[in-house]
This record gives structure tokens, C-alpha cells and sequence, in this order.
């Protein structure tokens, strides 16, 4: 079994799992087996190298499962304190899992009572997938050991030459009577960690091109180029090639890596490659010009340098009832890297603690990011509370300045994350990305526009950015409550939401001529914000904010509590959604 010393156990608080070694520093399990990760240490044991000891890991990588729907992305990438002196798994192509005769697999686990490990017998039952993630694992014979709690992560290899075709993910419950399991192939696991791509073979190209292309995504990952992976792909494999997955392509090297383990065509793969060098090397277009700096007035400055829109990295920070009771709320934080999410934490916290949790985790998302690109805090929040002061919450503990004031910060309304209204989002900032400039539609204190006529005209006039001249109000109280006009303007969509979180709210207020603070809000916001690439507002936004702070009496400038509601979909793509209960775990 010297062969086999990759072969690791895994725990964290009270689950027990397997995994196995990649490279000397990373070993591959499930999501699902780390998922208290947040408050438990990670360790990792070779039970073939007993000399080793446990090794403290952490979790680098994730596949986006988050135990709340379906199963799909539960694989998690462990990253070791230090190397380990055991040669790692080698790799099967994934289709030979699938030969004439099905060929036996087995897996070594860590069940209740085998401390030290034992083996099952599977094989595939066929090469379908099931939901495009899983192949479907039956027991060799009647007889031997079953899936049970603690194959999870587990390698599932060909028997005759121990290399690896796959992961055991999950088992049906042994009380059904039914020996099945679900594996996740390789090739579906190099979707969600791309150095995986680099070990799984995939028969039928070459070295040379799989290496060229993957250093080619490598380059646009971060860059306009990588914005558009269906497009790329659609290039690469021809109007007659296999369609784009019903699930789209989550990063530009999903899209690639579908094209090399996919398509049987092997020119796809040189289509694909030549396509990312051409735009890769093309000359920049002329950048749009930057924002005028502001002074402590907060007046508009002189424009500065040129320089390219931002490529933004998001910190996702999640926040919403919890059930259990009106002051509880579950917190959950992920970041983004190449399309793909990193959870990072997730907690049910009293409301009072749920700034210091923040703080918190949003410190250890950082090191998810891609190194150069340009981070974004995003709130998701409730309707009710999308006027919460999250922008002037502190840094941290010891550093007291507003997160609003340190990095671009925007909030956005949780119902506007699903269904037909983020397929419409989406489709409006494609249009946004043909129109280099944006233009304040107004929304005054106590307008006594009708909402439906407000619905009319934003998308008439096709509205990329609404003003307001007051905060929302709370939250509509049921079904049968007024529709408000910040109501009509996220559901019309309109893609960007700006209005002062303090000031104005007097609703019977109806003419702009006694000097409203609302109003003033719009003309001086009108002058920083028309003119400008939507993409570019949360940086503007941010700026005033600093300003804001440095100016003389921070506590009454006019931009000190701006309230930014920007949504582009394609800077949050959907996470993988994953079941609440695994039927391993």
C-alpha cells in the first residue's frame, strides 16, 4: 500500500472524512466535510505514514457548496501547513472509468470503527451524468463494505492501477436497503479548481495546446477578456458545436476547460487559444477619463489621468432573517475569484453582533481574491434594510475608519439576486457596456408622480442610474401596502440606486423651493455622477465618501451617508447551490 499514502483522513469539530493528496502541499475533499471550518480546525492525517502525525490545513479553494439546496459543488481544496514527503495520486483519463467491462473501483474511507481506514468495492453504473455533476456509484457485489458517513472525499480509483477517476460524494442512507453512491469525476472537479486541469488527462489533445491555453486563461483572468466565456466558447466550438451548458459558464476557464473535456473536436481547443492570444494582445481602447478628484468642499476637480474601468473583485456579505426569532440574523460571506465563490463564513448572529462578525470575515476573505484586481464590498440585504449604515461601519477593531471610506462598498436588494428580474439585470448591463456614460434620473422629495408613471418613464428613457432625494422608507408592511417609487425602480430594473441614507423623509413635502436638503443631495450628486461609465460609480462613490470624512465637519457633509445600490450579475455569478443535509454527512 506504499503506493497509496496519499490516501488522508480528515476531520474538522466532529466530522470525519476522507481525502487525497494532489501536491505536496493540497489534498482534495469534500465541501461538506469542512464545512465548520469557520470555528474548527482542519487537520489532516496519512494513515499510511503514521510518522507524519496530524498536519493543520485550511481551506484555500471551494467549490461554492454552502448545505443549503442542491449538492453541487462540494469539493474543497485543503492547503497544508507544510509539505508532506508522500508521493501524490496520479489520475486516470475520466472516460476510463467507464470501459467494457465496467471496471472495479475501490475507495478507502474512514467509517465509524475504522480509524485507520478500509475499502469498498463500486463501479460506475454508467458514463451519464446526473445534473451534468455526478456519476452514479453500485456496489461491485452483494456483499463487502458500503458508502457510509466518513467515505465522504474519498478517492474512487481503478483497481487495477490505483490511479484516480474520481470522489465519493455522497451514499444512499443504508436503511433504504439500496448500495448505491454518487461520485464526482474528475473532470467535473477541475471545473471548480483549475490546477486540477493540469493533472486530469484528457485524451485527444496535446500537451503543448491544453499548456497554451490554460497560460493563455491564466493572463485574462482579471481582465475584460475573461468577461464573456459563453461568447468565447461559442467562438471556439462553431454554430454546429455541442451548446452552451444550460448552467452557462461560471469563469472564462470553465468555459475552457468544458472545450477540453467536452468537445471532441480537437481544433476547439486551438480556436479557443487563438481567440484569448488575439484579444490578449490587441491594443487597449482609449480609457474613458477618470472622475474628477474632490476636495474637502466635495466639489468636482479637474479630471485626472486616464485609466482603464475596473475589473472588480466582490466580497460578498450575505445578511438575512435567520427564523429564529426578529433579532437573530444568519451572516454569510464569500468572495469571488475567477467566477467562482469562496465561502469564507457563515453564522446566525444576534443583529447587535453582526457588524463585529463582518469585520471579522471580511478580513480573512481577502486572501481569496485575485492578486491586482480591484475589490468591492457588496451587501445583500433585505429590502428592510438596505438603509443600514454599513458604509460607516469601522474597518475593525483597531482601525477605525468606515469600510465605506476604505473600499468601494454598495449594497443590493436580496429578491433582485434570482429569478426573471437578474436575468433582465443582466441583459441591461449588457446594453450599459455599449453606452460609456450614465445620466441621474431624479426622484424628488415628495414628487407626486404615480409609481406606475415613474415605472413608465425609467424604462422608456431606458434608466441606468435613479436618484433619490430621501432614504426609503422601511419596507412595505404585506401584500396589500402601497407600492412605493423605490419599490418600481428595483423591480423595473433599473441597475444602479443612489439616495442620501440620511435628511429628507418628510413624504408630505411636495415643492423643492424651501431649500431641501433632498434636492441639493441631486444636484450635487447629478455633477459627480452624469457623464461617468456605470462600472465605474462604486469607485466615484467612494471617493466622495472620502472626501466626506476629510472634510472639516464630516457629520454634515452631504455625501457623508450616500447609499449606493449597484447591481451588475456578472460581477456576482450564482453560486452553486448544494443540499441542506448531505446524504454522507
Amino acid at each position: 500500500m506504499s503506493s497509496a499514502s496519499w490516501h488522508a483522513r480528515i476531520g474538522c469539530g466532529g466530522e470525519v472524512g476522507a481525502g487525497f493528496l494532489v501536491s505536496e502541499r493540497h489534498v482534495l475533499t469534500c465541501a461538506h466535510v469542512v464545512r465548520g471550518s469557520g470555528t474548527a480546525p482542519v487537520t489532516v492525517s496519512f494513515p499510511h505514514r503514521d510518522d507524519l502525525g496530524e498536519v493543520t490545513a485550511a481551506v484555500g479553494a471551494h467549490g461554492g457548496w454552502d448545505g443549503r439546496g442542491d449538492d453541487l459543488g462540494d469539493l474543497a481544496v485543503l492547503e497544508l501547513e507544510h509539505a508532506v514527503p508522500v508521493r501524490p495520486a496520479e489520475f486516470a483519463a475520466p472516460e476510463d472509468a467507464y470501459a467494457e467491462p465496467r471496471p472495479r473501483l475501490l475507495v478507502y474511507g474512514f467509517p465509524k470503527g475504522y480509524r485507520e481506514g478500509t475499502l469498498a468495492e463500486y463501479r460506475a453504473t454508467a458514463a451519464q451524468r446526473i445534473a451534468d455533476e455526478w456519476v452514479q456509484l453500485e456496489a461491485w457485489s452483494a456483499h463487502g463494505q458500503p458508502l457510509a458517513p466518513g467515505f465522504s472525499g474519498a478517492a474512487v480509483t481503478l483497481a487495477d492501477s490505483n490511479r484516480v477517476v474520481g470522489m465519493v460524494s455522497a451514499a444512499t442512507r443504508a436503511s433504504s436497503g439500496v448500495r448505491n453512491g454518487r461520485m464526482l469525476p474528475t473532470s467535473v472537479m477541475a471545473r471548480y479548481w483549475p490546477p486540477l486541469g493540469d493533472l486530469v488527462p484528457t485524451p485527444g489533445h496535446h500537451r503543448a495546446a491544453k499548456e497554451r491555453l490554460r497560460a493563455l486563461v491564466d493572463r485574462a483572468a482579471g481582465t475584460g477578456v475573461a468577461r464573456d466565456p459563453e461568447r468565447l466558447y461559442r467562438d471556439a466550438v462553431g454554430p454546429l458545436g455541442p451548446p452552451v451548458p444550460p448552467e452557462g459558464f461560471g469563469s472564462l476557464w470553465s468555459a475552457a476547460w468544458y472545450v477540453l473535456s467536452e468537445v471532441e473536436d480537437p481544433d476547439a481547443v486551438t480556436r479557443l487559444a487563438d481567440r484569448l492570444a488575439g484579444l490578449l494582445e490587441a491594443p487597449a481602447p482609449p480609457a474613458p477619463p477618470t472622475p474628477g478628484e474632490c476636495g474637502e468642499s466635495g466639489e468636482p476637480g479637474e479630471p485626472g489621468e486616464p485609466r482603464e474601468l475596473p475589473v472588480w473583485s466582490p466580497i460578498l456579505i450575505e445578511i438575512d432573517h435567520s427564523g429564529a426569532g426578529d433579532d437573530q440574523l444568519l451572516v454569510e460571506v464569500s468572495a469571488y475569484r475567477e467566477g467562482l465563490r469562496h465561502p469564507v463564513g457563515s453564522h446566525t448572529v444576534a443583529a447587535g453582533h453582526v457588524r463585529r462578525y463582518v469585520q471579522e470575515r471580511v478580513d480573512d476573505a481577502f486572501s481569496h481574491l485575485t492578486p491586482g484586481t480591484d475589490e468591492l464590498l457588496a451587501f445583500v440585504l433585505p429590502r428592510a434594510l438596505l438603509n443600514w449604515p454599513v458604509a460607516q461601519w469601522e474597518c475593525g477593531a483597531d482601525d477605525p475608519t468606515p469600510l465605506g471610506c476604505s473600499y468601494p462598498l454598495v449594497v443590493t436588494d436580496r429578491s433582485r439576486r434570482k429569478g426573471g428580474l437578474r436575468h433582465r439585470l443582466a441583459r441591461k448591463w449588457e446594453h450599459l457596456d455599449e453606452r460609456p456614460t450614465t445620466v441621474l434620473h431624479r426622484v424628488e422629495c415628495g414628487t407626486q408622480e404615480k409609481p406606475n408613471k415613474l415605472r413608465f418613464r425609467l424604462r422608456r428613457d431606458g434608466a441606468d442610474l435613479a436618484g433619490f432625494a430621501a432614504p426609503p422608507r422601511a419596507g412595505r408592511a404585506g401584500p396589500d401596502a402601497d407600492v412605493t417609487h423605490f419599490d418600481v425602480s428595483l423591480t423595473a430594473p433599473v441597475p444602479v440606486l443612489v439616495w442620501p441614507r440620511t435628511g429628507c423623509d418628510d413624504s408630505d413635502h411636495h415643492t423643492t423651493d424651501k431649500g431641501c436638503a433632498g434636492s441639493d443631495f441631486l444636484d450635487r450628486m447629478a455633477a459627480h455622477v452624469d457623464g461617468h461609465p456605470p462600472a465605474e460609480l462604486p469607485r466615484t462613490i467612494l471617493t466622495l465618501r472620502e472626501s466626506a470624512e476629510a472634510s472639516d465637519e464630516p457629520d454634515t457633509h452631504w455625501a457623508r451617508d450616500v447609499q449606493l445600490l449597484w447591481d451588475d450579475p456578472r460581477c456576482f455569478p450564482d453560486a452553486p447551490a448544494a443540499h441542506r443535509h448531505s446524504p454522507v454527512a
